[in-house]
């Protein structure tokens, strides 16, 4: 089944928007995350996406009591990304209860430890592409590499790591629709399943990237929090396909 997640975006322990993932373009939209994050359960979430957007700056997680309290108050599963950067900080996050974590900067500058991260918690670690124009960006996307983002995943894509999040930030928080041509490049060019995020705006551009092959689920955020896209409504017309 498709998945349709919900973003909880933490910054200074507030729930917010990010735009193009410019830490100095931001929207607080609510104060309490926790609450946020039961909201879209409660409206038919199978699973939410969790960002520490401090950590992923500051290359720590920094709300991970955030985290917890999210973790125990909903009962469908999270996943976790930012500043995911050593293997105590990965052991730290599944022993809270996070079900996926999302690991994307250390795949690139040290290779030897996401494939440690990966042997040690095989099928849970996703490898988090954040790209520009088709090349990965690193260290809370302030830096653009040359590495073309296929490329990235081809490395990785025959070990255990349960598959990709792969998020065009130059659509990201923007309103302006999914760059539906990178990503079903990206997603025909791997076998692991693929999580598309990034510039949704509408519950059109959710349903077209329910059918794109190898495509499994989608990260909605602005889209949500703006009122573009009703949870309730886009997941009953997924679910009655």
């Amino acid at each position: 089944m498709f998945e349709i997640i919900p973003a909880v975006d933490i910054k200074g322990g507030k729930c917010v928007r990010l735009y193009q993932g410019r830490a100095d373009k931001e929207k607080v939209y609510f104060e309490n995350p926790v609450e946020v994050a039961k909201r879209w359960e409660e409206e038919g979430a199978k699973r939410i996406h969790v960002v520490d957007l401090d950590g992923a700056f500051e290359g720590i997680p920094k709300n991970i009591k955030i985290v917890e309290e999210i973790v125990k108050t909903v009962s469908v599963p999270v996943q976790f990304g930012g500043g995911v950067r050593t293997i105590e900080a990965v052991e730290r996050l599944f022993s809270i209860g996070v079900d996926r974590v999302i690991v994307g900067t250390i795949a690139v500058e040290k290779p030897e430890l996401f494939e440690e991260m990966v042997r040690s918690f095989p099928n849970r670690i996703v490898l988090g592409i954040d790209a520009k124009n088709g090349r990965v960006t690193t260290r809370g996307w302030v830096e653009v590499t040359e590495i073309p983002a296929v490329e990235l995943a081809k490395k990785y894509d025959s070990m255990d790591i349960w598959g990709y999040v792969y998020t065009d930030i130059s659509r990201d928080g923007t309103l302006t629709s999914p760059n539906f041509e990178e990503i079903e490049k990206f997603a025909s060019s791997v076998k692991k399943p693929v999580i598309a995020s990034g510039g949704v705006a509408r519950k059109e551009d959710i349903l077209k990237l329910s059918q794109i092959g190898n495509v499994s689920g989608v990260i909605v955020g602005k889209a949500l929090y703006e009122g573009k896209v009703n949870l309730r409504e886009v997941l009953k017309e997924i679910e009655s396909r």
